[in-house]
């Protein structure tokens, strides 16, 4: 295990930061940069993580149910990252992160585990390696509150050393996981993106930026980074502390399911991605007016890949597809409208949307 001055040491290998066409949310990577906090990167024995289960369900922002603790799980398990040739050449590499997640309850004291080990193919990419990467202390990304945030630093600390770097506004949206479609305007990716970036970083991480767009002809094409030490915050915070400033339960399972309250359709973006964990999620949340919670949206995408509406290059016809289901929902007139008071009205209305995917595309759901 990193770590200096007392607190955690990221080792990230400089290719593993150029995946592309991931689809984790923010809790997702943060507890990938744990991860590579936690292991030494010079011991492949060191492969499995082990977490207290509350701990675990703190850092993924979820209660300890094992209905949400399955679901996370096994998006955990089918996260497949895909990671350019490292010799330069046309083409990439598609890898699992992790192979094996298990829970488990410690016979004498009766408290509850959670583990989680390395794939085979992503070893190489976080093991034995002896040059080419760069480092950071995990505090910088405990903070963040989007998958962009934690992107974006990652990808201007590689180059903190040098100070600067160009990149193509094509390969930064790949590199983010934006859809070209999102944000298609320059204005709209600047101050969703750029400008709330920048702010973020400056906040809360050991980093700052500057940048210059670039054009070519009418069109912007890529942007210029300029990065710098952030000599001005010194909240570092450590991995501890952090789990003990957010909030979870403390059993294994509740007796009843905590209601969920739909967001208001005019919910501010920012706030909306901080709940649903990414961009992608909110996204998609926002073809179903908020109605529906992190757990359900995150449960209708499954399908929407099951479907075969798999990478960034899908996502709008991923948001077309859920929108039109959304619409049939609402048409249905033997289906609760939104905000009934009916009695599992909420129940019957996410059923429908289930119910939608298994009719027309055959799911067995």
């Amino acid at each position: 295990m990193a770590n200096v001055k007392g607190f955690e040491l990221v080792e990230k290998k400089n290719v593993l930061n150029q995946i592309r066409k991931n689809n984790m949310t923010l809790q997702e990577l943060r507890l990938f940069s744990i991860y590579l906090s936690k292991i030494n990167a010079r011991d492949i024995s060191t492969r499995t993580l082990k977490f207290t289960l509350e701990n675990f369900c703190k850092i993924m922002n979820i209660e300890i149910k094992l209905t949400q603790i399955r679901e996370n799980t096994y998006h955990l398990l089918q996260q497949i990252v895909e990671i350019p040739n490292e010799d330069g050449t046309k083409g990439f590499t598609a890898i699992q992160l992790f192979k094996r997640c298990k829970l488990s309850q410690d016979k004498e004291t009766g408290q509850w585990f959670f583990e989680i080990e390395a794939h085979d193919e992503a070893i190489p990419y976080m093991f034995d390696f002896k040059e080419r990467y760069f480092t950071y202390e995990l505090w910088n990304v405990l903070r963040l509150k989007s998958a962009n945030q934690l992107r974006m630093y990652e990808i201007l600390k590689q180059y903190e050393h040098i100070g600067k770097r160009k990149i193509s506004l094509k390969e930064l949206r790949e590199l983010l996981c934006i859809d070209p479609k999102e944000y298609p305007r320059w204005e709209r990716f600047k101050t969703r993106v750029l400008d709330a970036c920048q702010k973020a970083l400056a906040e809360h991480t050991d980093l700052t930026f500057t940048y210059e767009p670039i054009r070519t002809g009418h069109k912007f094409t890529a942007v210029t980074f300029f990065i710098q030490k952030n000599e001005n915050y010194v909240d570092h915070l450590k991995l501890e502390d952090y789990i003990n400033t957010t909030t979870g339960e403390v059993v294994l399972e509740s007796p009843e399911r905590k209601e969920w309250i739909p967001l208001d359709p005019d919910t501010e973006d920012d706030t909306a991605e901080e709940i649903y964990g990414s961009e992608e999620m909110t996204f998609l949340a926002q073809a179903c007016d908020y109605e529906f919670s992190p757990a359900e949206v995150r449960v209708l995408f499954d399908y929407l890949l099951e479907i075969g509406l798999v990478g960034s290059e899908k996502s709008i016809r991923r948001y077309q597809t859920l929108l039109r289901a959304y619409h049939q929902l609402n048409a249905a007139s033997d289906i609760p409208k939104k905000d009934s008071p009916e009695k599992n009205a909420h129940k019957r209305r996410f059923g429908f949307m289930k119910w939608f995917f298994r009719d027309k595309y055959d799911l067995d759901i």
